[in-house]
């Protein structure tokens, strides 16, 4: 639950000049695909395709480093490789057909011979593949894409099958997230950005595997898209049932809440942030969040120079896209707010420097320098829009407002930190496969003159998290609150024992949240509380509440409330035709047909 980054598996890869962003090539949205993570016999191995060259396996008896690098004499798309209980090294790898291999001795090839193909395209597996044995049983995990997305499945009872499907063990759990802005052509301006959709299965989660806790507890780790943000990791209880190893919990096989009960591992740890995204350069080094676009020039950057700062000494480039050495960190939702403190006096004629959104189109808030003037210059590369304004100073705070929630961002300035004016409008960020990593945050300094030029000073680098604990709205424990439905406006209350919904405020109830520990509430009301019958049903049962009045809070990715029995493992929703509410329905959906989503009011 609770993690700590240690460092990288490399500090540089540089296996060309497409990696240094030189001779017009770059490695945006190449570069590591897809590693496969294990552990044998004292030694953690990390194995990924790198695209234009091999796959790549790094070793290390210590996870913090350091770590040698070896390069494979093939390259194996999206691999999961397994060390068998009789000392075999299994390798799978492909997108729908699956193809399986032995490993030699030295983990830089292919037992000849021992290479076939063990699932067929027709059968419906994908590419991600992760390995793994349990209880004597192979199987492989992996992501479908086209379409509605899923996790499909094989199994078989030897290595080389044969192997059967099943082809969604997760399906359709994106927490009620709707695919956002989606660009359609190329990845260059004037672009083709699909507005957002409903479509169900697409903001879901995919391309996920299993592992066991010393405790015996299975989970299952995933990635979702969140649109511009990029790709976050998700966690998911794991149910055993028919011998397959579904996502989710007994009674919503397929469907993962976003909170539960944390993973049994015998440690008690207090929750802590596993990133420090702040920077104040004052160290001897770069805070372990920070990656640059491409392998860096270090003769042109420097913590040194000026102690406090980080200096960016400028380097010929056209844009944000083609300027090396830039800083970048990932960005944080659902919301955040980046903000870099400018110094510009080392900046000499055509030197550009600032603080950046990376993505496509990209967009730039900094400072220009043209001759003896200073110009404050938002950038937009839609459309080539450029906002400039006169600059008569030396210092400057930058500000990026951004909403990944919406998809929509504003930059603004500051002389002084404390008041920031708006520049230019506000526009859509999109997700692209270009760099396919989401907006990143940046730091760059180039020149326009197709020359070396002078230098940035940034003083300090902060980011702020509006929503920063999980939950965007705090639980009101304790408190009388009304629930109801947005679309189409109903509110919950009770008739004859029931519980039913009627249109507007008409006949709502007010439900005292009691509260049952791990973020679980009842539902109280008239000397009882809301009970959940094994088919869903929603009634008052009188007395105290127990388990089959408990449920599990939680908000669907907007923030909206939700409740999730802990009888069916479904949550209340609403029949917008007849009233009924009952704890059945599988989820959240991107085109909010679930009617499982609440409006809380707090009673006066």
């Amino acid at each position: 639950m609770n993690w700590k980054l240690l460092g990288y598996a490399f500090d540089r890869l540089d296996l060309g000049p497409d990696m240094r962003l030189e001779g017009g090539k770059s490695m945006y949205g190449q570069g590591i695909w897809a590693p496969s993570f294990r552990y044998h016999n004292g030694t953690f191995y990390i194995f990924s395709n790198v695209n234009g060259h091999t796959t790549q396996v790094f070793r290390a008896t210590n996870p913090a480093g350091p770590w040698t690098r070896t390069p494979m004499k093939r390259s194996l798309h999206d691999l999961g490789v397994l060390f068998d209980d009789d000392g075999k090294v299994y390798v799978v790898w492909g997108y729908r057909e699956v193809r399986m291999a032995q490993l030699n001795a030295a983990l830089d090839d292919l037992v000849p011979g021992s290479e076939r193909v063990i699932i067929r395209a027709d059968q419906g597996m994908g590419e991600g593949a992760h390995l793994y044995k349990v209880d004597g049983r192979y199987f492989i995990t992996s992501a479908w894409f086209s379409g509605r997305m899923r996790m499909p499945v094989a199994r078989a009872d030897k290595p080389y099958g044969p192997y059967e499907v099943n082809h969604a063990i997760s399906l359709d759990e994106g927490w009620g997230s709707a695919e956002g802005y989606r660009h359609r052509g190329e990845p260059r301006p004037p672009f083709d950005i699909a507005p957002p959709t409903t479509a169900l299965g697409r903001n879901v989660l995919h391309q996920g595997g299993l592992v066991q806790t010393p405790k015996g507890e299975w989970w299952g780790f995933s990635m979702t898209d969140y649109n511009s943000l990029g790709r976050l990791t998700a966690l998911s209880p794991v149910t055993w049932q028919d011998g397959w190893p579904w996502f989710g919990l007994p009674g919503n096989l397929g469907r993962t809440p976003r909170t539960w009960t944390r993973p049994v591992t015998g440690v008690n740890q207090k929750p802590f942030a596993p990133y420090v995204r702040d920077d104040g350069f004052a160290g001897p080094a770069l805070g372990r969040i920070w990656q640059w676009n491409h392998v860096p020039d270090d003769r042109r950057w420097s913590l040194g120079e000026r102690r406090g700062f980080l200096r960016l000494h400028t380097l010929p480039a056209t844009d944000l896209m083609t300027a090396r050495n830039s800083l970048t960190q990932r960005a944080i939702g659902p919301r955040s707010v980046p903000v870099a403190v400018l110094e510009t006096r080392g900046l000499r004629d055509g030197d550009v420097a600032g603080l950046g959104l990376l993505g496509l189109p990209w967009r730039t808030l900094g400072v220009r320098r043209e001759g003896n003037g200073l110009t404050i210059e938002f950038r937009d590369q839609l459309g080539d829009r450029k906002v400039r304004v006169p600059f008569a100073g030396n210092r400057i705070w930058l500000r990026a407002e951004c909403d990944y929630l919406t998809e929509r961002a504003q930059f603004a300035y500051s002389f002084d930190g404390e008041a920031f004016t708006p520049i230019g409008a506000p526009f859509v960020m999109a997700f692209q496969l270009k760099t396919f990593q989401g907006i990143r945050y940046a730091l760059f300094a180039y020149n326009e003159r197709g020359r070396p030029g002078g230098f940035a000073d940034f003083d300090s680098f902060a980011v702020a998290e509006p929503s920063p604990k999980g939950l965007m709205h705090s639980i009101p424990l304790g408190k009388s609150v009304t629930l109801a439905l947005a679309a189409p406006e109903s509110s919950l209350g009770e008739h004859e024992g029931s519980i039913v919904a009627r249109p507007g405020k008409q006949g709502a109830a007010r439900f005292r949240l009691v509260d049952r520990g791990q973020g679980r509430v009842a539902l109280a009301l008239a000397g009882g509380h809301v009970s959940i019958s094994a088919t869903g049903d929603a009634w008052v049962k009188p007395g105290a509440a127990g388990p089959g009045e408990t449920f599990q809070w939680m908000e669907s990715i907007y923030g909206e409330p939700m409740l999730m029995s802990l009888v069916t493992n479904r949550y209340l929703t609403v029949d917008p035709a007849s009233g009924q509410v009952s704890a059945t329905s599988p989820g959240a959906r991107p085109d909010r047909a679930d009617h499982a989503r609440f409006v809380v009011v707090v009673a006066r």
